[in-house]
């Protein structure tokens, strides 16, 4: 296995990274709250830590990446109220349409994609936890995480107690002991999705959903927790609060890693401010490669700042430099085949070729540098200009060579992927979206509509296989 090192957020520090049972790595990020369209700001952090499981995965270690859905909050249940659905069924909706966004951005890597309301059980059995523990407290039918008895709160942000208190970024709730105390099971409110509780119906708070899902899926500790800078106060900390107060195990993460944000108009991209650009809009005008590119040409942990009509046009135009060279040679086999005569390289192109490999392999460990991989990429790029004029006469086997920095970019960045055409390409868009309704389908046992979802994509031409990180498919002309 590399040797890889991560900036970790909780110590303010580049440690070299060592997982708690290697080579498994446990990576949990938190996923969307899926009550409105997927934007390209949610898929900057989403891209990256695919990047993350990727090249994890090519450098030999095992990879269970879990991304979380909270698919019932307070924007999910005001939203369906405006719309007149229910609030499950419009998130789920929603989710599915990001689901089909993200298999086009390429965002493969994802083992697991576990939804709040399905771990109701372990969110209550979580709650008596830490009532009985003296951390957590009833009252008025909800019930409290009492602050006070955890004194490490803030150590991720460095930030106090007192911004949770009424005036920041909370309202006065008279059923509290203390302002700062934050809600883990929230009493129900009449025409909302409730749940029985001991303590009376009600539905989850929203940081508890996510410690309960790593406490089944991971244990008490895990290797890798990641999302954007928005999310390190109150979402992380609370989460740390949680978990050790229940397990009394600590850390709970060994590695935290927190992505800039993407940036429209010197302002987070947020729904909530209306200064937002459809994901679905972009892989439309531009096609997934310009988008990864824009997003990895850049450091993770700095901010990105999006201008509409102007940086994606620009990614595309670099992006198209970039991959000229390697849109060449394969043109070149796709027509003569790999095993096509010619020439063979210099051998010190080819030496240069195979270190240039490992210069990447070494560049993108150090912290997950795309943005200098990608400077990498580009000088390969310019020495390779100077032979476009030659590809042809190059045997399978050299051009297989001169390839290889691009194919590590595949597999590592996910760019120089080529989109299928005719058929095969259209089922692109769809199905994904099949896969996504099957996958739920099975999830709550409902198997006769999984097969009936299987059984009318095979009629379609489309073949699938089940395996434990998920469902692979590839398109046949019906006979």
């Amino acid at each position: 296995m590399r040797r890889v090192t991560i900036y970790d957020s909780m110590s303010r520090s580049a440690r070299v990274f060592a997982p708690l049972e290697p080579p498994r790595v446990g990576l949990f990020v938190c996923g969307l709250t899926p009550y409105d369209e997927a934007h390209i700001g949610h898929a900057r952090t989403f891209v990256f830590f695919d990047v993350v499981a990727r090249a994890m995965t090519r450098w030999g270690y095992r990879v269970f990446s879990v991304q979380n859905v909270t698919n019932l909050d307070d924007k999910i249940i005001d939203r369906a109220a405006e719309t007149g659905e229910d609030p499950l069924a419009l998130a789920e909706g929603y989710f599915l349409s990001w689901r089909a966004a993200s298999e086009r951005l390429g965002i493969h890597s994802v083992n697991y994609f576990p939804h709040a309301t399905d771990y109701i059980g372990e969110i209550l059995r979580q709650t008596e936890l830490l009532i009985e523990r003296g951390h957590a407290y009833a009252s008025a039918g909800s019930v409290y995480y009492n602050l006070s008895k955890f004194p490490a709160y803030g150590a991720l942000s460095g930030q106090r107690t007192e911004a949770l208190r009424p005036g920041a970024r909370v309202e006065v709730d008279p059923a509290k002991r203390a302002p700062e105390d934050f809600v883990i099971w929230k009493a129900a409110t009449p025409g909302e999705p409730s749940w029985d509780s001991p303590w009376g119906p009600g539905r989850p708070g929203w940081h508890i959903e996510d410690t309960a899902i790593t406490l089944r899926l991971f244990g008490p500790r895990y290797d890798l927790h990641g999302g954007g800078l928005d999310l390190i106060f109150p979402h992380h900390e609370s989460e740390i609060a949680l978990a050790e107060a229940t397990t009394g195990e600590s850390p709970l993460v060994n590695y935290w890693m927190h992505g800039g944000l993407l940036n429209m108009g010197g302002e987070k991209m947020s729904k909530s401010l209306g200064n937002v650009y459809s994901l679905t809009t972009a892989l439309d005008e531009f096609g997934p490669m310009v988008l990864r590119f824009f997003y990895l040409n850049a450091y993770y942990r700095s901010p990105l700042e999006f201008v509409r009509d102007k940086s994606l046009e620009e990614a595309r135009e670099a992006y198209d430099r970039l991959a000229l060279p390697a849109n060449r040679i394969a043109e070149i086999v796709e027509r003569d085949g790999p095993d096509r005569a010619g020439t063979e390289l210099p051998e010190a192109l080819a030496a240069d070729a195979d270190a240039l490999v490992e210069r990447l392999d070494a560049t993108l460990a150090e912290d997950f540098n795309t943005r200098e991989s990608i400077a990498l990429l580009f000088g390969w790029t310019r020495r390779l200009a100077e032979l476009l004029g030659e590809l042809a006469s190059f045997s399978g086997d050299a051009l297989a060579t001169l390839r290889a920095p691009y194919d590590w970019g595949t597999e590592t960045l996910g760019l120089f992927v080529r989109e299928p055409t005719g058929r095969a390409g259209a089922w692109e868009k769809v199905v994904p979206i099949a896969l996504a309704a099957r996958a739920r389908a099975r999830a709550r046992g409902d198997f006769a509509e999984a097969d009936r979802i299987r059984d009318e994509l095979a009629a379609a031409g489309i073949r699938l296989e089940d395996h434990a990180s998920g469902t692979r498919w590839e398109f046949r002309e019906p006979s």
